[in-house]
């Protein structure tokens, strides 16, 4: 009677053992994704990112775009960001365009929230994406030191590569992952600005250009879209 009184105490223990473990292997994929640097949850072969987590998600590029590798990093204390670059750029290094991919969530360790203006969305290879462009002088306005830009432009040079200009035209487009906007992918395609004759301040308010803004900001969204393949 002892001994089977003792394997029944034994068997309650382990279960709740067997539990305690399944229910921590069921912790929030964010957290487990985000947190640790060594998960291989991202992989390039030729012209294709591939992600298995947060989101899963598979781009291609053009042929025209070179990847020249990646970085991650903590942002702002706050977020776990990974970076990914795709450049055209001549043999001086000079970029012409680039695609840089960013996969981005909050730590565990706060509750923060993404929050967008949606003015525009556009849904490419089944994801919707949130789509804001501008137009900056990178000297002028270089952003914080620890910006995500900021980090972006310096691995670039690292590898030896810089924008033709200061004059850039940017392409935003920003995927929401899960409900709770916590994880965010972000691609960036960007142009150098000087082949067009205008500069940022052009095509701000009040610029000599401002009325082209429009259009210019359309062919610059349709030619991101084209230049990459997203599917899942």
């Amino acid at each position: 009677m002892q001994k089977l009184l003792l394997l029944i105490i034994v068997a309650i223990s382990l279960g709740g053992a067997f539990k305690y473990f399944h229910d921590h292997s069921n912790a929030s994929p964010s957290a487990a994704a985000l947190s640790s640097p060594q998960q291989p949850t991202r992989s390039v072969q030729g012209q294709v990112l591939s992600s298995n987590a947060m989101p899963a998600i598979r781009l291609k590029f053009s042929q025209d775009f070179k990847y020249i590798g990646s970085q991650d990093f903590i942002l702002y204390d706050v977020a776990r960001a990974e970076q990914h670059f795709f450049v055209d750029a001549d043999k001086q290094g000079r970029i012409r365009r680039l695609y840089w991919v960013q996969f981005e969530g909050y730590l565990p360790s706060n509750t923060n929230t993404y929050r967008y203006t949606a003015n525009k969305t556009v849904n490419i290879g089944g994801f919707d994406f949130i789509a804001d462009a501008y137009a900056r002088n990178t000297r002028a306005n270089p952003g914080r030191a620890d910006s995500d830009g900021s980090r972006a432009r310096a691995y670039l040079e690292k590898q030896g590569y810089r924008m033709m200009s200061d004059e850039v035209m940017s392409q935003r487009l920003v995927h929401l992952v899960d409900e709770a906007k916590r994880n965010e992918l972000m691609i960036i395609y960007l142009e150098d600005l000087s082949g067009t004759g205008l500069s940022a301040a052009d095509l701000a308010a009040g610029g000599s250009a401002a009325t082209r803004w429009e259009e210019l900001s359309k062919g610059l969204l349709e030619r991101a879209i084209k230049g990459m393949e997203v599917s899942r």
